[in-house]
């Protein structure tokens, strides 16, 4: 005997949003924290929920990873919690990174050295 769902209403709450939306970022590749004010109640995080879900970020990024990779997954992960959780499509996220995260007693990469006078030759990319 199957059930089906009741059709309704649920309520959701800018809290439970928030926290969706801050598992979801903070549990990606990457991501390192929230950043300034966007947010009075939780910085670096705003949320508009009216007829349609809008998401804006501050974020920062662990140093050395591909930001716009992790734009990518943060908006991804989003995405689906909130699809997952209310069975809503979210109408837009903007992602602000503000800043990189270097590790305590991590080192700055080195800049890379200059190329030989001559270039780079077709045997040297051959030998790599």
């Amino acid at each position: 005997m199957a059930i089906r769902p009741t059709p309704g209403r649920s309520l959701v709450t800018g809290r439970a949003l928030h926290d969706v939306v801050r598992t979801a970022t903070l549990g990606s590749y990457g991501v390192t924290g929230f950043a300034g004010g966007l947010g009075l109640r939780q910085p670096g995080l705003a949320v508009r929920l009216d007829d349609s879900i809008e998401i804006e970020l501050d974020i920062t990024v662990a140093l050395g990873v591909p930001v716009a990779e992790v734009a990518r997954q943060v908006d991804s992960a989003i995405r689906y919690s909130i699809q997952r959780a209310l069975e809503r499509d979210v109408a837009r996220i903007t992602i602000h990174v503000d800043g990189l995260h270097v590790p305590a007693g991590g080192n700055l990469p080195q800049v890379p050295t200059a190329l030989p006078l001559g270039g780079v030759r077709p045997r040297d990319l051959a030998d790599s």
